[in-house]
């Protein structure tokens, strides 16, 4: 199946799917094969093919074919050689999750528009804001982006971004070892969305890779970076507000004392602390994105203050990048009260200064 080779990650080695399939195990990406034509996982045994099992007992992974789509998925080069062999048709989908990826699915489906509470789930659309013209995700992430004065991640040509052969688009993004991880959702979802028509495929979920060839079309990558940019902070921020986040269970240990001993440095280490942090802040930052909803009246400087004073501590003790922080106080600080932003700035970093010399830790708990 060979495809035009500028719509292949850079540093692809052929022009087939295998070869992409390749590439992107070779960096950490875990791949496993869709069923030739479609973006939907490629069965396998008869059992799975008419769903009567649960991937944990399904025989096929101790065999090492491919099974259950992403549980199937692996970095194991000569593995994924042997299943191109078998159908070089397939195409390629990468598991999310154990990838750290975090990828905006931009939908561009002709459906009836919502109530404008369901565009951007969580933030009012005033009755004054004209919606004529709005009919997909492409305009509800740009109106997300611009209601946080952000950069449109549509447009943001510094990580890969993929053309579906529907007319959406698929933008990749890397999330921190170091940070939260996000559940996968669905624009249309009432109770976990980012935006009508905006779709996030992480934990739980894959993504079509470049150079796929479906019955629609091929899966194009756009012009610009060929890997993954990290996740934009304005980003975690929203997944976080809007219960994107999952809290990861520890990994239980064979037993016996030295696995115990073992559990410790998992619990305690950076990921574990940035949880604890977020737990610590996200509160705190909400309460001052809150003033918002009204212009006095609301304690705002107070809040503001003690925001900066906790994530000042919190970054003293490792839980956050301190640039980081400040980003995001003066982010939610300037939703709040658009018209200070020196004032905002002033309360800023005089409680994240203040807060640097009592450094804060909270219980780390996975």
């Amino acid at each position: 199946m060979p495809v035009h080779s500028e719509s292949l990650p850079h540093g692809a080695s052929g022009r087939t799917a295998r070869d992409v399939a390749a590439w992107l195990a070779l960096r950490g990406y875990p791949v496993h094969p869709l069923a030739p034509g479609a973006k939907t996982p490629a069965q396998n045994c008869p059992d799975c093919r008419a769903g009567q099992h649960p991937p944990q007992e399904c025989p096929c992974h101790a065999r090492g074919r491919w099974c259950h789509g992403f549980h199937a998925a692996t970095t194991d080069v000569p593995t994924l050689l042997r299943w191109w062999e078998t159908e070089p048709d397939f195409g390629v989908g990468v598991s999310c999750g154990p990838a750290r990826l975090v990828v905006i699915d931009v939908d561009a489906h002709p459906a009836p528009l919502p109530d404008r509470g369901r565009l951007l789930p969580g933030i009012p659309v005033d009755d004054r804001v004209d919606l004529t013209g709005l009919q997909s995700g492409f305009d509800t992430l740009a109106l997300l982006a611009a209601f946080r004065s952000r950069p449109n991640p549509c447009e943001d040509t510094s990580t890969l971004r993929v053309r579906t052969p529907s007319g959406g688009m698929h933008i990749w993004y890397r999330a921190p070892k170091d940070g939260p991880r996000f559940r996968s959702s669905s624009g249309s979802s009432p109770k976990v969305a980012l935006a009508w028509q905006v779709d996030v495929r992480s934990v739980g979920g894959y993504i079509v890779a470049p150079a796929t060839r479906t019955a629609a079309g091929v899966y194009e990558a756009l012009p610009g970076a060929r890997l993954p940019a990290p996740l934009p902070l304005w980003l975690t921020a929203e997944l976080t507000r809007t219960g994107h986040s999952v809290e990861e269970a520890p990994a239980k240990p064979p037993g016996g004392p030295v696995a115990a001993r073992q559990r410790l440095p998992q619990v305690q280490g950076p990921q574990a602390r940035a949880r604890a942090g977020q737990r610590v802040l996200a509160p705190l930052v909400d309460e001052v994105r809150a003033c918002a909803a009204s212009p006095a009246g609301t304690a705002f400087s107070e809040k503001l203050n003690r925001a900066a004073f906790t994530a000042g501590g919190l970054a003293a003790a490792g839980h956050f990048d301190p640039e980081e922080c400040r980003r995001l106080l003066l982010d939610a600080a300037d939703h709040a009260r658009p018209h200070q932003p020196r004032r905002n700035r002033l309360i800023v970093e005089t409680g994240l200064l203040a807060g640097s010399h009592r450094p804060i830790h909270p219980k780390e708990r996975p």
